[in-house]
């Protein structure tokens, strides 16, 4: 006879649990109860810090060149063309004209210049200054200075203007504009023949773009379309869908004529990101002005990539001034060529994490900096695990091995699978010189198998994070970067550890049939290709308060019952300091990464075949005995587990 449930003490006992700390350090004592942070941010950490260094080193800088060098790459951070990009076009204008000045001696920051040290009278004195949100801007004339126009890192440079300047000002701002003018024209024509219903599923379809991608920063002119940190404009964490303040909500239902001519760009230009290849473009545009100029040089330079990688001019240009309906055919047609060039080549992106801009390439074949990591890695997993092959790529179970090994013990692991992801990462930790390398999963492939053979959708979609794991393997050397102390680095790989079970969660449901509660339940569309990042210890607090600066990342596909899961799992990779990861590393580990997923998807089908085929291991009590290689100890009585401290 069963037993009678106590489930008011059940809840208890739970609702306790949930009172408990859960970093390796506290485990087990009461949450929120330390007196102060055991680590407190520095003040200057992140990108406010960035900008002041960058502020100091442009008013040391010997000439105006060097100093628009500093400020347009932000000391090294990003490259040059990223933040020519997000110029306003008088801006532009100003800038393509005092550029050239390297022979005019730039006055020290906050000072005017004295008009008799230049060859010709000076006939306004322009600025030059940078945001608190890191964007270059430039008094012209008519402006107002920039302190009463933006919120400035500090003070200004000061930009002597002769006649000659003026002149060239006003010939490049007027060509400018009338560009500009003729886009806005071309673009209120195209959106003009969509119709109500067709600008209607536009907004829609802009409204969910927003929703389910990263945080964006675009601009048209003064005007910032934003879901990230400042006043937020466009749907995402704050503004929910049909918010009066997002602009795609405010615009709906709304006659074009209405529409205000950047709003009319802002939908053109993230409709064309759109089509050319899914909402991960949107990205690509972080930081950028979204005019029909910038986007079609992204969507050219994304043409020339792909015909690269196809071998010939598969994908035509959209030509030379080329209008709105052009753009949209070029925009269409790298949309339906991306597959291809996904089966012939490996693309990736390559993130700028000042700025968070994304740009996608196309990487070069395996070299010797890749095959040596792969040699380094496939050496250590034949060593650990039952498996055979000469490099990754053949990586496999061996002969002898029998499947269901990945559903049995294997060691210290509950299961082949355990043993598979922690060698695998802890290998790449080695390897790659990493601080950390990690890699994420759900724990119960059983339970998913159940859910989907019950098309149990709303299920799956409420599922907490810890239905997640990730196993994070620090190298003890990384411990430098936390005053020494390993409590600190395990409890680091916690906090790693935990964030990338959220991004289990938050990308699972972007692999299910769109139920209304699937639809309601916040999630990104799962990633599917590599990406190296370069300065990510800028703006995520996780990133900043942990020190991750250079990472790669490679999100694997997994299929469970015939559905396809994108970014089911992946490795990272971190580095907090040193050199960035470089696109031969990326494709070492993307490989890493791939084994993984092929092990995981062995594992699926014993789950499907009736194996319980999970993971228990990689908990916070797990991370705690890994890295400082003490035990938890288990008091007596109702007490909870703690960490022993050594």
């Amino acid at each position: 006879m069963t037993a009678p449930v106590d489930r008011e003490g059940s809840r208890r006992a739970a609702n306790a649990r949930k009172r408990q700390s859960r970093r390796p350090s506290r485990l087990g004592l009461a949450a929120g109860a330390t007196p102060k942070p055991d680590r407190v941010r520095e003040e200057d950490a992140g990108f406010p810090g960035l900008l002041a260094r960058v502020w100091r080193k442009t008013s040391a800088a010997a000439d105006m060149r060097s100093a628009l060098d500093t400020l347009l790459t932000l000391d090294g951070h990003v490259p040059a063309e990223v933040q020519e990009g997000g110029l306003r076009t008088a801006d532009a204008a100003a800038l393509k004209v005092v550029a050239g000045l390297s022979a005019d001696v730039r006055e020290p920051a906050g000072a005017v210049a004295d008009p008799t040290e230049h060859a010709e009278p000076t006939v306004f004195l322009g600025e030059i200054g940078l945001t608190t949100g890191g964007r270059v801007v430039v008094r012209v004339p008519s402006q107002q200075p920039l302190a009463k126009q933006h919120t400035l890192v500090a003070g200004v440079l000061r930009v002597p203007w002769t006649q000659r300047h003026l002149d060239e000002y006003r010939r490049e701002v007027t060509t400018a504009q009338e560009r500009f003018d003729r886009y806005t024209a071309d673009s209120r024509r195209w959106l003009a023949e969509q119709g109500p219903e067709g600008r209607e599923a536009l907004l829609a379809q802009l409204t969910e773009g927003a929703q389910r991608t990263a945080p964006f920063m675009l601009y048209i002119e003064d005007k910032q379309y934003t879901n990230f940190r400042d006043t937020n404009t466009v749907v995402g964490k704050t503004l929910w869908p049909g918010h009066p303040d997002c602009v795609f909500g405010s615009l709906a239902g709304l006659p074009l004529d209405l529409w205000s001519d950047h709003d009319a760009l802002l939908v053109v230009g993230i409709s064309l990101l759109i089509r050319s290849a899914g909402y991960g473009r949107i990205e690509e545009a972080n930081g950028s002005q979204l005019t029909p100029d910038n986007v079609s040089r992204l969507l050219e330079h994304t043409r020339r990539n792909y015909n690269g990688a196809l071998g010939g001019e598969r994908i035509p240009a959209a030509g030379p001034d080329a209008g709105i309906d052009a753009l949209m055919a070029l925009a269409t047609a790298l949309g339906t060529h991306r597959p291809e060039v996904t089966r012939t080549a490996q693309l990736y992106r390559e993130i700028h994490g000042a700025l968070i801009h994304k740009v996608e390439r196309v990487a070069a074949p395996y070299g010797e900096v890749a095959a040596d990591r792969d040699r380094q890695v496939t050496d250590h997993l034949r060593a650990t695990l039952p498996v055979a092959g000469d490099r990754l790529a053949e990586l496999r179970l061996a002969d002898d091995t029998d499947p269901a090994w990945l559903a049995r013990p294997h060691g210290e692991f509950g299961t082949g699978l355990e043993a598979v992801v922690y060698e695998a990462v802890a290998a790449t930790t080695a390897a790659f010189g990493a601080d950390f390398s990690m890699s994420r999963g759900i724990r119960s492939l059983p339970e998913l198998v159940r859910a989907l053979r019950a098309e149990a959708w709303d299920e799956i979609s409420s599922w907490g994070i810890t239905d997640f794991f990730c196993c994070v393997v620090p190298a003890q050397e990384a411990r430098r970067h936390y005053g020494d102390s390993l409590a600190t680095l395990a409890d680091t790989a916690w906090a790693m550890s935990s964030r990338m079970q959220y991004n289990s969660w938050h990308f699972i449901a972007g692999n299910l049939p769109r139920t209304q509660k699937v639809l309601e339940r916040d999630h990104f569309v799962p990633p599917t290709i590599p990406d190296i990042a370069h300065f990510s210890d800028q703006h995520h607090h996780g990133h900043v308060n942990n020190m991750v600066r250079f990472t790669i990342r490679s999100p694997q596909s997994v299929e469970v019952c015939g559905r396809p899961f994108n970014g089911f799992m992946d490795l990272r990779i971190v580095r907090a300091d040193g050199e960035p990861y470089t696109e031969q590393e990326m494709l070492a580990a993307h490989q890493v990464a791939a084994f993984i997923a092929r092990m995981t998807q062995q594992a699926a089908v014993l789950a499907e075949q009736g194996e319980q085929a999970g993971v228990t291991a990689f908990d916070s009590a797990w991370h705690w005995t890994s890295v400082t290689g003490t035990p938890v100890e288990v008091a007596a009585g109702p007490e909870p587990a703690r960490p022993r401290v050594a």
